[in-house]
């Protein structure tokens, strides 16, 4: 089971929509226009055939309160920030912190997704990482963690996270 995270309005159900359209072509081909979403409010789940079937459960980002509940079974965990938006980043590095102290999830594999890199005004990886202080995150963190820049809207990067869930998924389970 992956566990897809994130605060409200990262673009979490865009990315799991493209990603198992991506996924139907073997990463190839024009994703075309985005499908119009709506925000979350509880769970979904969409499965992915990336050489196997990977199981997501996205969490809306109001039930953060509650995200514990599905800690189980998680054997990876992507989590979504909105690279656009600098208010709603400490949300996000907060949220994030719970996770890596989360003992549920000391054996997941960690994603974290710098989304909508399309828009004129995000902000870059590098001011991101600086921000959150991700190299401390890592050097405390249990969880072997990696990041990527994407555009769930343009499709940019996303091949690069479906190769993420078949090299963490490839063994048992």
């Amino acid at each position: 089971m992956c566990l897809l995270l994130g605060a409200t309005g990262v673009g979490k159900t865009l990315l799991v929509k493209r990603l198992q359209k991506l996924s139907s072509r073997d990463g190839k081909g024009d994703l075309g226009d985005p499908p119009p979403t709506r925000p979350t409010v509880g769970t979904n789940l969409t499965d992915i055939v990336a050489q196997k079937k990977i199981t997501i459960r996205e969490l809306g980002g109001c039930m953060g309160p509650i995200w514990s509940s599905y800690y189980g079974n998680c054997r990876s965990l992507l989590f979504v920030v909105d690279a656009s938006n600098p208010t709603q980043l400490s949300a996000s590095c907060v949220q994030l912190l719970g996770l890596l102290s989360a003992e549920e999830l000391a054996g997941a594999s960690v994603l974290i997704l710098f989304n909508k890199t399309d828009l004129p005004c995000y902000m870059t990886t590098e001011e991101i990482k600086s921000l959150i202080r991700l190299p401390d995150l890592i050097a405390c963190a249990k969880q072997n963690i990696t990041t990527i820049e994407i555009s769930a809207r343009k499709g940019t990067g996303l091949s690069d996270v479906l190769r993420w869930l078949q090299d963490t998924h490839k063994t048992n389970g």
